[in-house]
């Protein structure tokens, strides 16, 4: 795998993540040989796509996970990254999943407190920090592995369809909620996603990737509602791309 730091020039100040003509087999099987994409900072984009089409291995790449046969990978940032289950561990509290990768890095206790005392007002959090996870609703899961994923890495985030597993009610609360909490902490997310209203609601730039070998078969710039993307949610030009989209499946 070559990895590569970006190039300091001013065509390239606001790319964080670029993949260039890039490749990645198992044995016989041919994931993607020519994969292009880059993401800028601030953005939200996502890559589309149906299942057993690449996603995730795309995101083991961009992670650093697993290396490429062919092709460049450079990433400027650090990276976190939070799965579709929360993973959070059974036996700890709240405030010790989240502040782990703060004790993996060697923080001090007294700083990791107070890092954890700074940061779970803003998720929604307070007051639960003393809780195991299973007497958390499925959102509070996941707002406290979204903070367990920033304590790891605040620059980018990849989520990997990290509200599909749920119910559409709370899925639609967290869309929202991630949106607030982008605007919070500016920083840049990438979603993988196999939800197509998800995809228009939240981004600003979409992938649509087919099934392996994967290639990318268009992206589509979201551009309408920038300032307020929940008008999103009720504006005919959603339908409109929605039907643009659906083209390429």
């Amino acid at each position: 795998m070559l990895t590569m730091p970006l190039q300091t020039n001013s065509s390239l100040n606001d790319t964080v993540i670029k993949l260039e003509h890039v490749g990645k087999t198992f044995g016989e099987m041919v994931v993607f040989e020519d994969i292009c994409l880059h993401v800028n900072r601030g953005e939200i984009v996502s890559i589309l796509g149906s299942s057993g089409s690449g996603k995730s291995t795309l995101f083991n790449i961009i992670a650093g996970l697993i290396p490429i046969d062919h092709g460049k990978v450079a990433v400027r940032g650090t990276v976190g990254y939070m799965q579709q289950k929360d993973l959070l561990l059974p036996w700890k509290t709240v405030a010790s999943n989240v502040g782990l990768p703060l004790k993996l890095k060697g923080f001090a206790k007294e700083d990791i407190e107070k890092k954890i005392k700074e940061y779970l007002p803003l998720v929604g959090l307070e007051g639960n920090e003393d809780k195991y996870p299973f007497q958390l609703s499925g959102g509070m899961r996941q707002r406290a592995s979204f903070l367990r994923t920033l304590m790891t890495a605040e620059e980018i985030f990849l989520l990997d369809e990290a509200f599909g597993s749920l119910d559409s009610i709370t899925r639609g609360q967290m869309q929202k909620w991630l949106l607030d909490m982008k605007n919070k902490f500016d920083n840049t997310v990438v979603l993988i996603t196999h939800d197509i209203d998800e995809a228009i609601y939240l981004s600003d730039r979409i992938y649509i990737i087919s099934k392996i070998p994967a290639e990318i078969k268009k992206e589509i710039k979201v551009d309408f509602h920038n300032e307020d993307k929940n008008k999103r949610l009720l504006s005919p030009r959603t339908l409109e791309l929605k039907q643009e989209i659906l083209k390429y499946f």
